[in-house]
């Protein structure tokens, strides 16, 4: 029976760090303000021309693959989640692809925001597991810098998220031995993904979104588009007035959000655990979307969790959004936090709703 294990890891952030204080040029807001709402100190903010969400993704995706102890050419599969991709249409994974000059394998875009990455290393272990691929490379990647609302208006949302790419290479492992499915030496037993869990819950998806520009905005229009010139049938997609009002950066609100989500994290991550008949402490380290210190705070205390079982880094980068999970373990790994045997549970919420886990043995 094969598992999946992860060969390589690898993140990258930009050189731009942005602090709470620099944050006063754009808005009425304070150190104070930010740190006791979401933990956070600093943010990282890409080059404006000379850095995209793809270009973050691939410098993760180079360190990764080294790692691994292989080359960009062994990738037979890409999944690319983000929720701010260089385009509208194509996708980051193929942008990836060209960059760096892979075969003319597939890509997968997924677009789960903040649990794009859980998403997609679920996706991953099915495709290891059934022995579809054998060197997976899956990329969380965002750049928001360039799309935020940096004035009082925004502040709300502009001061929590921040830039950055980690990156992971999937292989398959034979569950029962630990040695690897290829024949490579392994140690410790078990090793790879125990289980991945996924949930939705779509009821209340407009509390936590960016509405345009997106083919929604003409859902109230009844007449036949003939009747409509151009400038108007554009209008439907992005105005002047959408923009003036301030309707094309992300609406958040905060209080229901954080409401689901301390429900929903502990929620998902004790399902994990129960599907493995393990407990709370069998962690070794428990590594939460970085979308509020406070969340991941609660989550700590509901579990009972001691500090050394809980690693959090928004303090330094902000919300990532799809990065956070693996920029938070590539470095907690790069720390010597997280060694072979041990037990890691990584657990995402985020916009849709959408939330899961994944436990595995490293």
């Amino acid at each position: 029976m094969k598992r999946t294990k992860i060969a390589g890891i690898g993140m990258y952030v930009p050189q731009n760090v942005v602090t709470n204080n620099d944050l006063l040029k754009y808005m009425e807001t304070s150190d104070e303000w930010i740190q006791e709402r979401t933990g956070i100190k600093e943010r990282r903010y890409a080059q404006r021309t000379g850095e995209t969400t793809t270009t973050m993704g691939v410098e993760a995706a180079r360190i990764a693959i080294e790692r691994a102890g292989i080359s960009p050419a062994d990738i037979d599969f890409i999944i690319f989640a983000t929720l701010s991709p260089d385009y509208y249409f194509p996708g980051c994974g193929v942008l990836l692809q060209r960059a760096m000059q892979m075969k003319e394998i597939g890509a997968l875009d997924v677009r789960n925001q903040c649990s794009g990455f859980i998403y997609a290393l679920s996706v991953g272990d099915q495709f290891i597991k059934t022995g579809m691929y054998k060197n997976i490379l899956v990329v969380g990647a965002e750049k928001h810098s360039f799309g935020l609302d940096f004035s009082t208006r925004g502040r709300n949302i502009s001061v929590i998220f921040g830039d950055g790419a980690g990156a992971i290479v999937l292989q398959p492992v034979n569950a029962n031995t630990g040695q690897a499915a290829q024949g490579d030496p392994l140690a410790g037993s078990g090793q790879g993904i125990l289980s991945t869990h996924l949930h939705s819950d779509g009821a209340a998806a407009e509390i936590l979104a960016m509405y345009n520009p997106g083919t929604h905005a003409n859902h109230w229009v009844d007449q036949p588009l003939a009747d409509f010139n151009d400038n108007e049938i554009g209008d439907m997609f992005m105005s002047h007035e959408m923009i003036d009002n301030a309707q094309n950066f992300p609406f958040m609100d905060g209080q229901s959000v954080f409401k689901k989500a301390i429900i929903k994290f502990p929620e998902v991550i004790l399902e994990a655990l129960n599907k493995n008949g393990l407990q709370t402490s069998d962690l070794n380290l428990l590594i939460p979307h970085q979308a509020n210190l406070r969340i991941s705070q609660f989550v700590q205390h509901k579990l009972k969790l001691r500090d050394d079982q809980v690693y959090n880094n928004i303090q330094q980068y902000g919300n990532t959004t799809a990065a956070s999970v693996p920029i938070a373990l590539c470095e907690a790994w790069e720390k010597g936090m997280i060694k072979e045997g041990d037990l890691v549970c990584l657990a995402a919420f985020g916009s849709g709703f959408t939330w899961g886990s994944v436990l595995l043995r490293w």
